[in-house]
Parts: structure tokens; C-alpha cells; sequence
């Protein structure tokens, strides 16, 4: 009885902290190329660079006053797709912003996810 008594809990504690844990996000742009920041060079055309400054002007000021242009990222994937990374800094964690685009450069996806932490 004790031994299918631990199991049981040792079952439980390992469903609850493999799913209930908060933990960064996997980076939905792995395997993307690119990832230049404006500071290094990175940009894309004008429908695309109009649409994530306004999508940037539409955040909460506490968001938005802390993006620079190292933490705006660009990338492209196989299919021409291209894709727009944000991070914001905010109280020790990263928050990752990221706007895909389709071939017309039509915004069709935003994915928001943390993406690690850092020290201030």
C-alpha cells in the first residue's frame, strides 16, 4: 500500500512540474535566417517596417519605452515568409514579441512569449 501510495505521488509531483512550471518558451523562429538587429544592418521593406512601428507604438508605454534598435530583429524562413523579433526588457524578464508575415508581407501571426531572464 505505502509503495503504490509514493508512486502515485511521485506520478502527481511529475505531471504538475512538467506542466505547471512557467518556463521560456521554445523560439518559434528557430531555423529562420537573419536575425540582424537595425544596429546591425538588419531591415525589411516599407509595409513590414510601417506595421511594426505601429504595432510597437500600440504597446503599453512601460513596454515600448525600452526597445531599441538592438532589440528589434529580422528574420526570413524557406518560403519567403519574414518575421519581425521584438524584446523588451521588463522588471528581469525578456518579453518576445514576434510579428510573421506572409509572402506579401501581410502581418499574419503575433507570437508573444517570455524569453529568459536577466539581471538589472
Amino acid at each position: 500500500m505505502k509503495l503504490t501510495r509514493f508512486t502515485l505521488c511521485l506520478l502527481l509531483v511529475s505531471f504538475i512540474l512538467g506542466f505547471g512550471c512557467a518556463t521560456p518558451a521554445h523560439n518559434p523562429l528557430s531555423g529562420w535566417t537573419g536575425g540582424l538587429s537595425l544596429y546591425q544592418g538588419g531591415h525589411t521593406d516599407g509595409a513590414i517596417t510601417t506595421d511594426y512601428q505601429s504595432y510597437i507604438q500600440k504597446l503599453p508605454l512601460q513596454e515600448s519605452q525600452f526597445i531599441t534598435k538592438f532589440d528589434i530583429k529580422f528574420y526570413e524562413d524557406r518560403t519567403g515568409q519574414h518575421a519581425v523579433e521584438i524584446s523588451i526588457p521588463l522588471n528581469g524578464t525578456w518579453r518576445m514579441h514576434v510579428l510573421i508575415y506572409d509572402k506579401d508581407d501581410k502581418r499574419i501571426k503575433v507570437i508573444k512569449y517570455i524569453g529568459g531572464e536577466y539581471r538589472s
